[in-house]
């Protein structure tokens, strides 16, 4: 089975991580998943952008057996898979090493959220994980217990898609959303609004998170029932 319209997708989508200046040489990956078939496509590992093309793209089934093409799929895979798993809104998934983002992930500290532009996105702070013991570590399971981390900060009830991408510790942003443009959409800002924090806090280290009523008024009307930022489709 051909899966050519989603392989150019994925394809497309991690070009536009290097368009956007989210990764270099061979960092990062996005991939999407096509629930009704039961495969992952995702870029392969360890190929650089300029040297790949649509055909390239891995896909997988969901226990990550080959179900078409010749390069193995990203290292990262189980933590896609993971994602998709934990939750079955998610179309897709994309992670990055993009500098700001990366440079919280690596400081281990959730991304406050200081004003509107954070808040138009994403429905409270940034979650970050906290750091893998050494014995998650080991063998083949460190990129599931990755993903399993990532999913776990939404253990609380926190919405995945309102708040659609978190830090992994000591590693990099991910971002998801229901379709692999989207997720990719969802690094591109992250990396904004940790620049935008970073700035924030060598202003003012004492900024505190912005008010409830006001990132319910940013987010809401967006995404609430009652949304009218977007002009209507009727």
């Amino acid at each position: 089975m051909a899966f050519t319209e989603l392989k150019q997708r994925v394809f497309d989508t991690n070009l536009e991580l290097v368009r956007r200046g989210l990764v270099i040489y061979t960092w990062g990956n996005v991939s999407a998943i096509d629930r009704n078939a039961g495969v992952v496509i995702i870029k392969p590992r360890g190929i650089e952008y300029d040297d790949m093309d649509a055909e390239d793209m891995s896909v997988v089934d969901m226990n990550g057996e080959m179900v078409e093409g010749k390069l193995l799929p990203s290292v990262d895979l189980d933590i896609h898979m993971a994602l998709y798993e934990r939750f079955p809104e998610v179309g897709g998934v994309a992670h990055t090493h993009s500098t700001y983002a990366t440079g919280w992930a690596q400081a281990c500290r959730s991304i406050p959220i200081f004003g509107t532009t954070h808040a138009d996105h994403f429905y409270g702070e940034i979650p970050c994980t906290p750091i893998l013991p050494d014995e998650q570590l080991e063998g083949d399971s460190y990129e599931r217990n990755t993903g399993n981390a990532l999913a776990d900060l939404f253990a609380d009830g926190t919405e995945a898609m309102q708040v659609p991408g978190a830090l992994m510790a000591c590693h990099g942003p991910f971002t998801w959303g229901d379709s692999p443009e989207s997720a990719v959409e969802h690094s591109v800002i992250l990396e904004e609004i940790a620049r935008m924090a970073s700035i924030t806090l060598q202003a003012n280290p004492h900024t505190p998170a912005i008010r409830q009523s006001l990132l319910d008024k940013h987010y809401l009307r967006k995404y609430g029932p009652n949304a009218y930022f977007y002009q209507s489709k009727e």
